[in-house]
């Protein structure tokens, strides 16, 4: 929190309230979308607000969009994203910001806010923004293997099926909970998340899982598939980097996966595009990228599989490639201990 709070409201609670605006950014293209992604303390009632804006080529600035008010655990405030905006230049989608043409540069805006009598902690580590120009990928050639190839990381294997039902107040489990159990394998991986879970049913089955869902849990958005608000809460485990990027191609992931660091990839495909999927077909679902079989097949975890034996599958690196890049733009959460 900023030396010098001021005097603020935030959903008709008093707050002290500070903000942080960052430098214009201004990449060497038209931008059509930005996704932001922070890390931040939010201890007790304290709440991050998270707003963007652009400018077009004429020098017209968009208006401030408020893209999530975010905290960790905070029982007098949910976390949200601030529902469907649209403004002069832009509109808000949940947790991606999608300009109407090309704008040249953009712009983040960041206020912590803490309960004004109790003055819990707050704090913004790292705040940024993936600023892209999407194009149709089409029928392109996928990626030749690199040099990495045939290394394949050890990540649990966590199913998303056998939480069916589970908190309806969360989402419910089952398929809707691909994002926070591709989130909880990788947090296994690097051996975080341990518990135990006194916000979770004893007996349950691999409880870190619900625990995820939970702190992850869009309460605007009624969803745990918030890009970003699942990298916000990794990061309060890890000491490395946890943020939403884009990847070109298969042959950038190998990087990750050399240096260790699994990649949760966003995925969305018709009947018979993705031989050996557990599910025939999904508008939107989340995995995590392992490794890579000695050929450049994907080796994933996807956590639609029925059982958790039944999450590792070894997938076409020519069906994957498509279903990743040409679907989401390539988005991956990048969680790095």
């Amino acid at each position: 929190m900023p030396k010098s709070p001021r005097p603020g409201r935030l959903g008709g609670r008093d707050y002290e309230v500070g903000t942080w605006t960052s430098p214009w950014s201004s990449p060497d293209f038209g931008l059509t979308q930005l996704i932001p992604s922070w890390e931040a303390v939010t201890d007790g009632d304290s709440v991050v607000k998270v707003q963007v804006r652009g400018e077009a080529p004429d020098g017209t600035v968009s208006s401030w969009d408020s893209m999530a008010e975010w905290t960790l655990d905070n029982p007098a405030r949910s976390r949200r994203s601030l529902g469907s905006q649209t403004d002069d230049l832009a509109r808000v989608s949940v947790d991606t910001w999608q300009a109407a043409t090309p704008l040249t540069r953009w712009q983040v805006r960041v206020s912590l806010y803490r309960n004004a009598a109790t003055r819990p902690a707050v704090r913004l580590d790292r705040v940024g923004a993936m600023a892209s120009a999407l194009v149709p990928r089409g029928a392109a050639p996928t990626s030749t293997p690199g040099p990495t190839v045939g290394t394949v990381l050890d990540v649990p294997a966590y199913s998303q099926m056998t939480h069916t039902g589970h908190y309806p107040q969360w989402g419910g489990g089952g398929e809707a909970w691909c994002s926070p159990t591709s989130t909880a394998m990788v947090l296994a991986y690097y051996d975080l998340q341990p518990g135990p879970f006194s916000d979770i049913t004893a007996g349950h089955a691999d409880p870190q899982v619900d625990h995820t869902a939970r702190l992850v849990y869009d309460h605007s958005y009624d969803g745990t598939g918030n890009w970003a608000f699942n990298t916000a809460y990794a990061s309060t485990l890890t000491t490395g980097d946890s943020y939403v990027t884009r990847l070109p191609d298969l042959r950038a992931a190998e990087s990750f996966i050399a240096a260790g660091v699994p990649l949760v990839a966003s995925v969305a495909f018709g009947r018979n595009q993705l031989t050996g999927a557990p599910i025939s077909s999904s508008n939107g679902h989340l995995l995590v990228i392992v490794g890579f079989e000695a050929d450049g097949d994907v080796v994933v975890n996807d956590p639609a599989g029925a059982s958790n034996g039944a999450v590792r599958r070894v997938y076409d690196r020519d069906q994957f490639e498509d279903i990743w890049v040409n679907a989401s733009g390539g988005i991956v959460y990048v969680i790095n201990r």
